[in-house]
C-alpha cells in the first residue's frame, strides 16, 4: 500500500482489506482509491475555509479520521455527486472544458462511496449509520455494445503483421474465440494453456476454464515456438512483450488499436474489450445458450450476460425485414 501514501489511514485500511481479505484485483483496487480520494477531498473542500474555487488535487486528505466520515450526511453526498454531474471536468485545463461526467462514471463513484460505508458499518462496526444504504444509482442510458462482424473479424485477423504478428494474432484468436478480459489475457501463464482450453484467473481471482477451436490450438502452438525461444523477467508469462516483461494492459490495447487501423476498422469505435462482446454474440448466434456464455465470460450476474441476447433479437429483426417474401402483400387472398 505504499503507492497510496496521501491516504488517511481509514481508506488504506479499506483498500488493504479488498486486496487481502476480498482478493480484488489491483486494478479496482485503484478505482476505490482514486473515486474516495476525490469524494473525500470534495468533503474537506465543504467544511474547511479554503476558497470554493481550490483544486481538489491540492486539498491533503491524511488527516481524515472517523470523526470525520461519522458527519457525512446523505445530503453531503448528494452534494457531491451535482459536483460530478454538473462542475467536474476531466481535462481543466483545456482551452474549452467540458463540464459533468457521464452517468455511468458517477455511479461507479457511488458504487465504491457504498462500498466503503458498507466496510465501515458492516464489516468493521466503526459508525452505525449508513447515509447511503438507500441512495440510488444514477440513471443510465441502455445501450447496445458494439461488436464487429464476422467479416470485420477476418480483415482484423488477416491485417496482423509486424516483427510480433505471431504473438498479436494468438492474442486476437483468445479474444474472440474465448472472450477473456485484457486483465486476464495478461495474467495467462505458460501452464495455463491445455490442449483444448485456457485457465482463466477472472475478477474476484475466481478460476475457470475456457475451450478454443482448433484454429485457436493452431495459433496459440505458432507463437509458443517463439514464446519458448525467450527468457522473460516473469518467465511463468504466455506473452511477453519487447523489453521482456509481462506484457501489460497498455500494450495489449495497442497492439489491438494498431491492428484495428490495418484492418480499415475505426480504433475509437472498437477496443479489446469489444473484442470481448463480439465472442459473446458469435456465441448466441451460433446457437450456445445464453447460461453457458455466462460461464464463458465468467459473468458473476445472468443479467450481465443477457444484453447480448439484445443484440440476436435485433439481429434476427433485421434479417427477417431483410427477406424479399417481407415485402409481399398477401393479406385478403385465399382466405376461403
Amino acid at each position: 500500500m505504499q503507492r497510496y501514501y496521501d491516504c488517511p489511514q481509514i481508506l488504506r485500511d479499506f483498500l488493504t482489506y479488498h486486496e487481502t481479505i476480498k482478493g480484488q484485483s489491483q486494478l479496482t483496487i485503484g478505482e476505490y482509491y482514486l473515486d474516495l480520494r476525490m469524494f473525500l477531498r470534495f468533503m474537506k473542500l465543504m467544511r474547511s475555509d479554503m476558497p470554493i474555487h481550490t483544486r481538489l488535487d491540492d486539498i491533503p486528505i491524511k488527516d481524515i479520521d472517523i470523526h470525520f466520515i461519522a458527519g457525512i450526511t446523505t445530503s453531503d453526498v448528494f452534494d457531491f455527486l451535482s459536483y460530478l454531474a454538473s462542475d467536474r471536468t476531466a481535462n481543466p485545463d483545456a482551452k474549452a472544458p467540458e463540464y459533468g461526467i457521464s452517468a455511468s462514471s458517477r455511479a461507479r463513484k457511488l458504487s465504491s462511496i457504498k462500498s466503503f460505508f458498507k466496510y465501515l458499518t458492516v464489516r468493521t462496526k466503526q459508525l452505525q449509520e449508513n447515509p447511503v444504504a438507500d441512495l440510488e444509482y444514477p440513471k443510465l442510458r441502455k445501450s447496445l455494445p458494439k461488436y464487429l462482424t464476422m467479416e470485420q473479424s477476418a480483415a482484423l485477423l488477416q491485417a496482423v503483421s509486424g516483427p510480433n504478428a505471431k504473438r498479436d494474432y494468438a492474442i486476437l484468436m483468445l479474444f474472440l474465440n474465448c472472450g477473456i478480459r485484457r486483465s486476464e489475457l495478461v495474467g495467462l501463464n505458460v501452464t495455463d494453456v491445455y490442449e483444448d482450453r485456457i485457465r482463466v484467473v477472472g475478477k474476484g481471482n475466481k478460476e475457470r476454464f475456457v475451450y478454443f477451436g482448433t484454429p485457436c490450438r493452431k495459433a496459440i502452438d505458432a507463437y509458443l515456438l517463439e514464446r519458448n525461444k525467450k527468457i522473460l523477467s516473469d518467465n511463468r508469462a504466455l506473452f511477453g512483450s519487447r523489453n521482456g516483461n509481462r506484457i501489460s494492459v497498455e500494450a495489449v490495447h495497442r497492439l489491438v488499436k494498431k491492428a484495428l487501423l490495418q484492418a480499415g476498422l475505426d480504433p475509437n469505435q472498437f477496443s479489446a474489450h469489444k473484442l470481448r462482446h463480439t465472442a459473446a454474440t458469435m456465441m448466441l448466434s451460433g446457437g450456445v445458450d445464453v447460461k453457458t456464455v455466462q460461464e464463458v465470460l465468467g459473468h458473476e450476474n445472468l443479467n450481465t450476460t443477457q444484453i447480448y441476447t439484445h443484440i440476436e433479437n435485433t439481429e434476427l429483426k433485421i434479417a427477417a425485414e431483410a427477406n424479399p417474401l417481407s415485402k409481399l402483400d398477401f393479406a385478403g387472398e385465399n382466405e376461403d
